[in-house]
């Protein structure tokens, strides 16, 4: 199954962008599966590198490595990017600078598209 994921929050403070990060995890971990995550408005900054965070706590960072790892694709609406200051050389590895017209073609291929 070939499943899209559009997140829209800031990567913390509300949990939806850690579980729409669990959930693609768990989607890209099903034999199968092809996952792709579109990280739109605040949600962009859940793509940003050197992520530190209290010890105990959740780290996006790592939980998107782990999707990249198992052929999970990321991409970061470039408008948003800019808009909070995001540079390419910002993102993690595996993520990459998007655009509306990625989103219309992703909508197209995915069979399931899920909003967080």
């Amino acid at each position: 199954m070939k499943t899209l994921l559009i997140l829209n929050d800031a990567p913390y403070g509300s949990e939806r962008t850690y579980n729409g990060a669990r959930l693609a995890g768990a989607l890209a971990r099903q034999d199968g599966g092809a996952v792709r995550v579109f990280l739109i408005g605040d949600a962009a900054a859940a793509a940003h590198q050197h992520q530190h965070v209290p010890a105990g706590f959740y780290n996006l960072e790592v939980m998107w490595g782990s999707l990249v790892k198992r052929s999970g694709v990321i991409g970061v609406c470039g408008t948003c990017m800019d808009a909070r200051g995001l540079a390419d050389s910002d993102l993690i590895p595996g993520a990459h600078r998007s655009s509306l017209d990625e989103l219309t073609q992703w909508t197209a291929w995915a069979d399931k598209v899920l909003v967080f």
